[in-house]
């Protein structure tokens, strides 16, 4: 998959990308797949309601949205590393903070804290890092990235759950938030560099010739670029498909553990997450080549059904079944957002232009969570909040669809 510029010599990008994707694998086990055991535990062994706690990770997930327009922007001013470095900081710290809450508004307190982290360890931010650095292998370049995310799906939920049933909830949250400070400080400090004119490269290693003729950048205004068809379509369509999605990985564990028991949903969402990676490694190979827009519409309509299936199922294997299918699509639709941005958009302005779009895409992905345990609450299963989300994500197919078939206008 690595790019030689000479022999034995690996283009620095690609060491960008093995980083990014090491922050993805730390952030996508705390911040995104974790949820589930901490709706879990925290319901469990503390007696909070599912709804109640819904509710503090759906303020997590606005706090994201609320940092996510600035940090793309921030980004690519600043570089990489301070954002990260904080980021990983203050996920450590909340993670760890989480085992020893008892009272229901620390749990807001430190779900809130942890949207901050979220944000800056977000796909808005691995995708800005690694816009300087690639043009004809963009694509590639973000899904190798994100390929972490799976790996953090497949790794997070088995090792959250083993910690605590060896440990207990306090340490197994203490040391899971100390992974995040003593796996990613190394990279912060050695690896991650802001663009590749500061170690005289140029983007995917070409020489200056080559690079000068393959880069023609658009130079888009954040107002010019929201009033696209493309870019509103793109912002519509992700923000209902990752509400559902959202939604979906914060509750999968709670959904699932009443039929499978705990480990079975930790099998379930190891299924999904190793779905998810095997999802992504194709995209990886065909992300430069293909018609992105439609290849997400077909991503919807498999969630779609998959979520039906599993609103209608109620057998282990069904519940199982339907997991795998559901995480063939969780990795392509946090890797397709920031490509169609950057292929749209242009490097350039993609930090601003792409920071604007996440940060709409995470004000409504932080109602996800809090919708399926209040529908959950109010009907006493999840088979209503399954339904519901399916319906979403054929609206939400049809809306991307449909943003693609105007042609782009001229940057403004």
């Amino acid at each position: 998959m690595f790019e030689i510029l000479q022999p034995g010599r690996v283009f620095y990008g690609w060491w960008m990308v093995l980083a990014c994707l090491i922050v993805a694998v730390v952030s996508w086990s705390l911040g995104t797949f974790g949820m589930s055991v901490y709706i879990h535990v925290l319901s469990g062994q503390r007696g909070f309601s599912i709804g109640l706690i819904s509710t503090a990770v759906t303020i997590s997930y606005l706090v994201t949205a609320a940092c996510l327009m600035s940090l793309g922007s921030a980004t690519a001013q600043l570089g990489p590393k301070p954002v990260i470095a904080a980021g990983a900081v203050i996920m450590a710290v909340t993670v760890a903070a989480l085992g020893f809450c008892r009272e229901i508004w620390q749990i807001f307190l430190v779900f809130a804290g942890m949207g901050v982290g979220r944000a800056c360890l977000s796909s808005t931010t691995i995708s800005t890092t690694l816009a300087p650095w690639f043009e004809r292998h963009q694509g590639r370049a973000v899904s190798i990235a994100l390929l972490g995310a799976s790996i953090g799906g497949m790794i997070g939920t088995p090792l959250l759950l083993g910690g605590i049933a060896l440990l207990d909830v306090e340490m197994a949250f203490a040391i899971a938030g100390l992974s995040a400070i003593v796996i990613l400080a190394p990279i912060v400090v050695f690896v991650l560099k802001r663009r590749p004119a500061d170690l005289g490269l140029f983007p995917d290693g070409e020489t200056p010739s080559a690079a000068a003729a393959a880069r023609t950048e658009a130079h888009w205004s954040r107002k010019g670029a929201m009033a696209t068809r493309q870019f509103y379509s793109q912002f519509v369509a992700f923000a209902l498909a990752m509400m559902v999605q959202v939604g979906f990985l914060s509750h999968h564990v709670p959904m699932v553990a009443p039929t499978l028991g705990d480990t079975g949903a930790s099998i379930a969402v190891s299924s999904a997450a190793v779905s998810a990676f095997v999802g992504r490694v194709a995209l990886a190979r065909f992300a430069d080549r293909i018609d992105l827009r439609v290849t997400t519409g077909g991503v919807l309509l498999l969630a779609a059904v998959s979520l039906a299936y599993m609103s209608l199922t109620s057998t282990g294997f069904g519940l199982l079944t339907a997991s795998v299918l559901y995480g063939l699509t969780i990795g392509n639709l946090t890797t397709l957002s920031p490509l169609i941005a950057r292929r749209e958009f242009g490097a350039v302005s993609f930090g601003a232009v792409f920071g604007v779009i996440a940060s709409a895409v995470a004000f409504a992905t932080a109602f996800g969570p809090g919708l399926y345990g209040i529908l959950r609450d109010m009907s006493g299963s999840y088979h209503a909040p399954l339904m519901i989300a399916a319906f979403v994500n054929l609206l939400a197919a049809g809306v991307i669809v449909w943003g693609g078939r105007k042609p782009m206008p001229s940057p403004h």
